[in-house]
């Protein structure tokens, strides 16, 4: 499977309301509501579990598209990816990045081949 790498390092292919949406799947859809709303104590809905990627124009979960501070500082200043951010290492990334060792893993490596 090709990685689909988010603004901040996570694989986007490996989610699953990418997953859910790009195979029209609705039992993945309704697992991974009730697996989120647990998680993160909140309610998702069948219908929200859909995603065409976070660095893509089109459909994105609800959190992405309105609250991911680094998703929208990552549109505001034109980057592919936080990797090529001239301020990488930022407070807010950092904070994400120390409970997701394996996107930083990908933009480390990331910065060191572009």
């Amino acid at each position: 499977m090709a990685e689909l790498i988010a603004y901040c390092g996570i694989d986007c292919a490996r989610c699953p309301a990418y997953i859910a949406k790009k195979n029209d799947d609705d039992g993945l859809r309704k697992k991974t509501a009730e697996e989120w709303s647990k998680m993160f104590n909140a309610e998702f809905k069948l219908e929200e579990i859909n995603c065409d990627a976070c660095t893509v124009a089109g459909q994105h979960i609800a959190y992405c598209d309105n609250y991911c501070e680094i998703r929208k500082c990552a549109i505001g200043k034109h980057v592919i990816n936080c990797a090529y951010c001239e301020d990488y290492g930022c407070a807010i990334l950092e904070d994400f990045l120390k409970n997701v060792p394996e996107a930083r893993q990908r933009l480390e490596e990331t910065r060191k081949n572009r």
